[in-house]
């Protein structure tokens, strides 16, 4: 597994070198058959005999974190997901992106996105799993903005980062604790030790924190706001992201969890509370949009709603109906997305009230997007996979868990109106979206072009998920035992009975009525639609939760701004002087409450007379630069401090600190004699008394602290030294008798490394910096 996860990661460090024949083909053409053969490799654990699978890799094991996978039946539809859709986006991107962008740039960002989500959904060490949730949030905000010379599409880019990394350090906080009650870092373990973590304390904060995380990302009301802006990405981001995979992951998470978290009244509360209203808002706020993109980023957020509204109700029935729709609405969505993609190239617009008639114009497209609309609907003819994941639904809305309570009892009858209001709504805009744009009259004067039909190639990828919701749709159970009961299973527990799904119930179902509802009142609200949406000039104009979120930022904004502005002030002074009283003042307070001070003598060398002249000439140089003038001077006497410390190292026999010392300080003084050479007189400054007085008290007191912690640590013998590890272990460890060298490439491997990454990022600023003003002065 750990090839098939790793190989999107892989691919992108070859995009750039394939990228440059893109001229001749597209770039997209080279890396097709990734996700094509991750699909394959997957693929064969379908069956009705399979059985989990797992894989272990060390990678910290001082902190107990290796990189573990776990593959069930749920992690097996999110994987089939990724990959399966991932190939049809690729497929469709090659047709919808111009060779002219930055193909480059694209693929390198979509396919970290693709190891990231297949990461997330199979990693079984939670803090791995963290990992790769946060690059699915960082990728995505590169996918969004990919068009960032668009004021819009970096404010959509920006509000997706912040809304979802915000949950993700909440669910960080909820990894942690689970991790710290059970003393494991593996979700399958967790889930053996239920009864500890549900009747432990802080089992409310891990659920909140949890749910942060899950409900930010799968964009439940009040976190919605950051889809439809999201909505600014090409097409086939958004047919990939926001339709079959990023949106997914809280639904994943929640469902990973549940065996864990379910079956628990708070845990039933929140989930289906959020959810149902999740689906009723977004369904509501679908009608009123006008972009085609803007209703299905709405459609999305209803259609999470419902999936997350099911996982809260938690019965067998309701869990496989949420497994089911979540494989239907991949299908019938993401040919959607694709089909508004199709509108908008062969148009030049999305704006439905722009558009009208074009099913003469474009009747391939009308016909794809007629099964993804009316699947969507939930419309009660077989063709259509939509209508048998919302039957289920409704079924599992009327069936819910037994719970006490008064809020409880109120909820469970609430839910089943709030279901089918959401789900009337469901119905108007799609209605709304198929109609407006491929029915009615053709509107010639708004199209900057006329329309005509896609290349066959963009067609391809929708048709084949519009083949998928037809297939379902006909035969509902072709995958029943052998897929979606296995996804079922893992999320419910091994009490979960499969469902055989039917398309006829008879009459005395109630969830046929509650269709029947959704379709009568439906049609009647979608052809009289025009007559009621004045509601929306008034509500929910007042309730703007983006409102609320812009009025957040721009106070953040406006607060750091004032904030940073009293202690930037352009003087050296005053930044050194923050950062030593800070230090003077926190650390001094700290050896203070904690008794740390401690003075002794008794295990002092002596000091020499070469080590007095030393110190009196480092003395004596340091008080000589508060009276100096010239800053080529100043210069020098800060170096005699410099090389006097070298010869200190010297006497204390410690060449290569004493070699170090000579090099840093010998490029630094012809370093600042180069800049300074080309600076005015040094002057002093006329200032207040009190001004010295500060400066006085800061230079004084650090310097008394340094020396208090210095004979401190030399007195307080807390713990053996390490210097004797370092010794025993210097030649069995790092093959070396130089201790100091085995420490800096051994010892402190990686350390070491990084401080070259550094210095290797600040050469490449350095670099860049000096050829964007050549480039300017070339201008």
């Amino acid at each position: 597994m750990i090839y098939a996860v790793f190989a999107p990661l892989i691919i992108t460090l070859l995009i750039p070198l394939l990228s440059k024949w893109k001229e001749r083909v597209h770039t997209g053409w080279f890396i097709l058959p990734v996700p094509i053969l991750i699909f394959i490799y997957f693929v064969q654990f379908v069956g009705e005999n399979f059985t989990p699978h797992s894989e272990s890799y060390s990678w910290i094991p001082s902190l107990n974190i290796s990189i573990d996978f776990y593959l069930d039946g749920l992690s097996l539809l999110f994987v089939l997901l990724i990959s399966g859709i991932g190939s049809l986006v690729v497929l469709y991107s090659i047709y919808y992106l111009h060779k002219s962008e930055q193909l480059k740039q694209f693929y390198i960002y979509l396919y970290i996105f693709m190891f990231s989500m297949l990461g997330v959904v199979l990693s079984d060490n939670v803090f791995v799993l963290y990992s790769f949730w946060e690059f699915t949030s960082l990728s995505s905000f590169l996918l969004i903005g990919y068009w960032h010379y668009r004021e819009r599409s970096r404010y959509g880019a920006l509000k997706s980062m912040l809304i979802t990394v915000f949950g993700g350090l909440s669910l960080f906080g909820g990894l942690i604790t689970l991790s710290v009650i059970t003393e494991t870092t593996s979700i399958q373990a967790m889930i053996e030790q239920k009864d500890l973590i549900v009747n432990h304390s802080l089992f409310p904060l891990i659920l909140v924190f949890i749910l942060l995380g899950a409900f930010t990302k799968s964009a439940q009301f009040p976190f919605h706001i950051w889809l439809p802006d999201a909505m600014e990405a090409p097409t086939p981001v958004s047919a990939y992201l926001h339709s079959a995979t990023m949106v997914k992951a809280g639904i994943f998470l929640v469902a990973r969890f549940s065996p864990i978290l379910g079956g628990e009244p708070s845990f039933f509360i929140i989930v289906s509370l959020f959810g149902i209203v999740t689906l009723f808002w977004a369904s509501f706020m679908a009608v009123r949009q006008t972009d085609l993109k803007g209703i299905l980023a709405f459609s999305t957020v209803s259609q999470l709603g419902m999936i997350m509204a099911m996982l809260g109700f938690g019965t067998d029935v309701a869990i496989f109906a949420a497994v089911f729709h979540i494989l239907n609405h991949a299908t019938f969505k993401g040919s959607l997305f694709m089909i508004a993609g199709i509108v908008d190239h062969e148009t030049g617009t999305r704006d439905v009230r722009k558009l009208g008639g074009l099913m003469t114009f474009m009747p391939m497209s009308a016909t794809l997007a007629l099964f993804g609309v009316f699947s969507m609907a939930g419309v009660p003819l077989p063709f259509f996979n939509g209508f048998y994941s919302k039957e289920l639904f409704f079924e599992s809305a009327i069936d819910l868990p037994g719970f006490s309570g008064a809020f409880v009892e109120f909820l469970q009858q609430a839910i089943p109106y709030i279901a089918v209001i959401g789900s009337i709504f469901t119905f108007v805009y799609s209605m709304y979206l198929f109609f407006s744009t491929f029915r009615g009259k053709y509107k010639e004067h708004e199209l900057k072009t006329k329309p005509h039909e896609a290349p066959l190639g963009m067609l391809i990828s929708p048709s084949i998920l519009v083949l998928g919701v037809i297939l379902i749709g006909l035969f509902p159970n072709m995958v029943n035992e052998s897929f979606l009961a296995h996804a079922a299973t893992a999320v419910f527990g091994d009490g979960f009975h499969a469902h055989e799904v039917k398309f006829w119930h008879g009459w005395e179902s109630p969830a046929l009525r509650m269709s029947l509802i959704v379709v009568g009142v439906g049609t009647i609200l979608a052809i009289t639609r025009k007559k009621w949406t004045s509601v929306y000039t008034v509500f929910p104009r007042r309730l703007s939760f983006n409102e609320l979120y812009n009025y957040i930022v721009d106070s953040i904004e406006k607060g750091s701004t004032k904030i940073t502005e009293t202690y930037m002030t352009g003087s050296i002074r005053h930044y050194v002087s923050y950062i030593l009283g800070s230090i003077l003042i926190i650390t001094g307070a700290i050896l203070f409450i904690t008794n740390g001070v401690t003075i002794e003598f008794d295990d002092l060398a002596p000091i020499t007379i070469p080590e007095i002249l030393v110190g009196l000439t480092m003395a004596i140089a340091a008080i000589a630069s508060i009276f100096t003038n010239n800053r080529l001077s100043l210069i020098i006497i800060v170096g005699v401090v410099g090389y006097g410390l070298s010869v200190l190292f010297v006497i204390y026999r410690a060449p290569d600190l004493a070699l170090t010392q000579l090099i840093v300080e010998t490029v630094t003084v012809a370093l600042f004699l180069l800049c300074f050479k080309h600076l005015p007189e040094l002057k002093n400054l006329p200032s207040h008394p009190g001004v010295k007085s500060i400066n006085f008290l800061i230079s004084v007191g650090f310097g008394v602290l340094v020396t208090l912690i210095g004979i401190s640590s030399h007195s307080s013998k807390l713990f053996s030294p390490i210097s004797e590890y370092f010794i025993e272990e210097s030649v069995p460890l790092g093959g070396g008798h130089n201790v100091v060298n085995v420490i800096l490439v051994d010892m402190r491997g990686l350390d070491t490394l990084f401080e070259i990454t550094v210095l290797g990022i600040a050469a490449l600023a350095i670099y860049a910096l000096i050829k964007l003003r050549h480039d300017k002065e070339a201008k």
